[in-house]
């Protein structure tokens, strides 16, 4: 197994849930209202009057043989909108309950 974190501009939320979909990942946790900046190139997206917009992530863990595929559709999504900003990091998941 996998833990895939994406973290996201929030108007991205509903094609990521998409992606999830269509791949049958169901289960996920999300946080909301997240702030952060890019660190290359990314504005930052702090919730202010300067800096209105925000971000969301996503925690998901799964099966090793979906990660290229979701890792390449995530990666589709940023061409398509990389002004909006989004990362994806991917880790080893050593047990689970």
């Amino acid at each position: 197994m996998k833990a895939v974190f994406i973290a996201y501009n929030q108007a991205l939320t509903e094609k990521i849930e998409f992606i999830l979909d269509r791949m049958s990942i169901r289960g996920f946790t999300r946080w909301n209202q997240v702030q952060g900046r890019g660190s290359h190139t990314g504005e930052p997206h702090m919730g202010t009057h300067t800096w209105p917009a925000m971000n969301e992530t996503i925690l998901t863990i799964v099966p090793d043989e979906k990660v290229n595929e979701l890792m390449d559709k995530l990666r589709h999504l940023d061409s398509k909108t990389e002004m909006q900003g989004l990362r994806a990091y991917v880790w080893s998941v050593e047990d689970a309950i």
